[in-house]
Order: structure tokens, then C-alpha cells, then sequence
């Protein structure tokens, strides 16, 4: 009876088995392979060792496109939290208004990337963009966010923040998953709101806010489309392009530009230790500051 089961429960399984074995297992497999090899698409490859992986340490491109991926990181990720955290609070408050606000909130997630990096280009132009029109109107001389290297990666970061709706709805749910109770207990113990939101409801939203910030520190390690569509995709030779010169963009410049197939999986499995030591370090750190029902993380 026992066997019976599992066989029944392989037959079930059998299409995710096979697929994840030929989309994702043996993609993973050939990638480390490639990753050893010289490979140009049009040849057969040429086994080269580690070559590939010390050319990595001595390219001046792969250490600028780490640091910038890094600093659009670092700065995005914060801005993503507190924006989203700011907007669910609020609607937190919409009574029933807040469906209809949810739905706007969520629109935006909707959009096209490839959309986004040209509407980017649009709403940020140095000269007549909506976004710098709207600092003239208040007496800010707003900058060169396409063209200024030291404004690209902020600008994009804005840009960003136009696809918060999803972190919204997850932490609309989250804090409305906090009991009552102990909010009435913390006024009883004479304590404000921003002491309620510090005592009460940040620990008691932690494990969603844990959940955003590891998807999308991922995702911001990973910035492509926007970036590449702004800068990139029309063929874009103007000296702001290093500025937005991210990781998977020059890994997706030596795979398919270059055809360097082979130190392309090269760049993609250092970012997978990048993005899985950085992913460690979170948990680690989240033992301390999520809480959990049960208690704090383990």
C-alpha cells in the first residue's frame, strides 16, 4: 500500500521532477561547466580551467559594475521598505476607501519593465522632464539624472519606487494580522503611537518585512531591465552609461554582445555566491530582529 502511494505521489509530481530537472538543474550543471570553458556560441568549447574566474579579479569592468549593483542595493532596498511600510500604514487607515487606493498601489506593478526605463528617461530629462519641472516649481534646479553620473543611480533608485505595491499589500496584511489587544494594552501602559509602532507593531511585522528586504536585496542584485532599456537598449554611447553599468548588464553584454559565453557563466556563478552570502548574513542578522509567534527566528 506504502508503494503504491509513492508511486502515485511520483506520478503526480513527475512534471515538476522533469521540469525543474531540464529547466533549472541541468541549466545549473552546463552554466558550471560553461563557466570552465572559452566559448563563443559558434565554436565548440575550450576547457580552460579557472581562467575564467581569476579574469574576473582583473577586469576593471566587473569591479564597476559590482560597486555600482552594490550602491543601487544598498540605497533601493531602505527606500523600498520605508516607502512601502509608510504607504501600508497609511492605507491601514483607508477604511473603505482602502480597496480602491490597493488596486492604484498595485497598478504601477504592472507596468512593462521595458516600459519603466523609457518612461524613466521621460519624467527624468535634465532639460524639460516632469520631475525636474516639479523641483522648478519650488525653486530646486533639479540635475542631469540621465546624463550626470553622480545622478543616474539615485535617479534610478526613484525610479524604483514606482513598483512599491506589492511590499504594500504584503504589509497592509501583516499589520492587520496584529491582535488588537496588545495595541489596547500598550495605550493602557501610557505608551504613543510612535512607541506602539516600535514596541507593537514592528516586531510584530517583522517576518514580512525580513521576507521584502531578502526578495529584494535579490532582486536589486539582479537590476537589469529598467537600467538597460535607459541606458543601453537604443544603443546609448553617452558618458552616463558606466553609471548605470549593473552586473547583469555586462554579464548579458559578454554572453550576447560579446559572445563570451564562457566567462559570462563565469560572472553568473559569482553572483550567485554574492547573492548567497549576502542572503546568509540577512538570516543571521534576522535571528536578533525578526520575531516570530513562537519566539525569534532560529
Amino acid at each position: 500500500m506504502t508503494r503504491r502511494e509513492n508511486r502515485a505521489a511520483l506520478l503526480f509530481l513527475s512534471p515538476w521532477l522533469i521540469g525543474f530537472a531540464v529547466f533549472t538543474a541541468w541549466p545549473l550543471i552546463y552554466s558550471a561547466y560553461l563557466s570552465l570553458t572559452d566559448y563563443d556560441v559558434i565554436n565548440d568549447p575550450t576547457f580552460v580551467g579557472f581562467d575564467n574566474y581569476a579574469e574576473l579579479f582583473s577586469d576593471p569592468k566587473v569591479a564597476l559594475a559590482l560597486s555600482n549593483t552594490l550602491f543601487f542595493t544598498v540605497v533601493q532596498v531602505p527606500l523600498y521598505v520605508i516607502v512601502s511600510l509608510a504607504l501600508a500604514l497609511l492605507l491601514a487607515r483607508a477604511g473603505r476607501a482602502s480597496g480602491f487606493f490597493r488596486t492604484v498601489f498595485f497598478l504601477p506593478k504592472m507596468t512593462p519593465p521595458v516600459a519603466v526605463g523609457i518612461l524613466f528617461l521621460l519624467l527624468f530629462n535634465g532639460q524639460n522632464g516632469l520631475f525636474n519641472t516639479a523641483l522648478g516649481t519650488v525653486g530646486i534646479d533639479g540635475p542631469s539624472w540621465t546624463t550626470d553620473p553622480a545622478w543616474v543611480k539615485p535617479g534610478l533608485v526613484i525610479m524604483s519606487l514606482w513598483t512599491v505595491g506589492a511590499s504594500v499589500l504584503i504589509l497592509l496584511a501583516a499589520l492587520r494580522g496584529v491582535p488588537d489587544e496588545l495595541y489596547e494594552s500598550a495605550r493602557i501602559d501610557g505608551a504613543g503611537w510612535w512607541r506602539q509602532f516600535l514596541s507593537v507593531t514592528l516586531p510584530m511585522i517583522s517576518p514580512a518585512v525580513f521576507f521584502i528586504v531578502v526578495v529584494n536585496t535579490i532582486a536589486g542584485l539582479q537590476t537589469f531591465d529598467e537600467a538597460y532599456t535607459a541606458f543601453f537598449g537604443a544603443g546609448n554611447t553617452t558618458y552616463g552609461n558606466d553609471a548605470a553599468l549593473f552586473y547583469v548588464i555586462y554579464l548579458f553584454q559578454q554572453a550576447f554582445q560579446f559572445l563570451n559565453m564562457g566567462y559570462a557563466a563565469a560572472m553568473a556563478w559569482l553572483l550567485f555566491l554574492v547573492i548567497m552570502v549576502v542572503t546568509a548574513i540577512q538570516a543571521v542578522v534576522s535571528r536578533r530582529l525578526v520575531h516570530y509567534e513562537g519566539g525569534t527566528a532560529r
